[in-house]
């Protein structure tokens, strides 16, 4: 039998990139990378396609012979429209006869909250959902990545709070403990076992995370580095102002606060994600020790 081929969208990126190295490091699959820029990929897939979100005609052709898509929309890519992106896939796999389609998702941050938070990179995702679900794939999956542990030295890292203080204002309790996180190049890791287990996966919601944090836990871990860290609330109009972007990411902060990351009933679908991968996913601690060492 020949080895069953899975297409991966955004396989330049954090997410997509992950994907590709488990899939391939599984031994199991012909990875095909889906990149708009296929001559500039020098990743481990077998083979890099073109590929457009935004036009359907080219994700047609590049899902040719295609057992299962592993698809990620980019809401921070100026000029995306997540929406209308996730159906021009969810329809090329369909037309296409794609037997597994994966989604990465998040939760429906108006809908949780009953719109006190907008939070749309969240919300546009999880409104695909249910397009998914009705599609009429032989198989899917949706799977929630966690707050990435490399917002904290990325994006999201530690910064100068005056007076010779290192670390981070938030527009939240530093001490609530309701921020699922993980390190985003094990997405992969879930995802590949989604796809290696069908049976056990299919239908399903499964979220990743190394653990369930505080602003407060993330100091202590990265006092453990031989540096003092701190955190300290800001008012959220405050928290707006600070860079681009900013006022969204108060408010999932607060949509964080108030109904934590995955929100309500999330045990499920983290316990289904834990019982299904083949290696635990990373806590906190452990995982920063393993980026300082480098």
């Amino acid at each position: 039998m020949s080895i069953p081929t899975i297409a991966v969208f955004g396989a330049t990126g954090a997410q997509g990139g992950s994907v590709v190295r488990y899939l391939k490091n599984s031994g199991k699959y012909n990875v095909r990378a889906l990149t708009r820029s296929p001559n500039k990929y020098e990743g481990p897939a077998d083979d890099a396609v073109a590929a457009d979100l935004d036009n359907e005609q080219s994700l047609s052709e590049a899902l040719e012979g295609v057992y299962g898509v592993f698809v990620v929309t980019n809401f921070w890519q100026e000029g995306t429209d997540e929406i209308a992106q996730a159906k021009a896939a969810v329809n090329a796999a369909k037309n296409a006869g794609v037997e597994h389609f994966v989604w990465s998702s998040l939760p429906n941050v108006e809908e949780i909250s009953k719109g006190k938070w907008e939070v749309p990179h969240f919300t546009n995702k999880a409104r695909i959902d249910s397009i998914v679900r009705s599609t009429g794939f032989p198989l899917h999956t949706i799977v929630q990545p966690s707050f990435y542990f490399e917002n904290l030295i990325g994006n999201m890292a530690a910064s100068d709070l005056g007076n010779g203080a290192n670390g981070w204002a938030i527009p939240i309790d530093p001490k609530a403990k309701v921020i699922h996180m993980g390190a985003i190049n094990e997405i992969g890791n879930l995802v590949e076992s989604v796809f290696s287990n069908p049976d056990q996966s299919n239908g399903k919601t499964l979220s990743m995370a190394g653990g369930l944090y505080s602003f407060s836990d993330v100091v202590d871990a990265f006092n453990q580095t031989g540096e003092q860290y701190s955190a300290v609330q800001v008012p959220q109009d405050v928290y707006a102002n600070f860079f681009p972007g900013a006022a969204e990411i108060g408010q999932m902060l607060g949509y964080f606060e108030d109904h934590t990351y995955m929100g309500p009933e999330y045990g499920e679908r983290l316990d289904a994600a834990k019982e299904i991968v083949s290696t635990p996913f990373t806590p906190l601690d452990e995982w920063l020790k393993t980026k300082l060492s480098k």
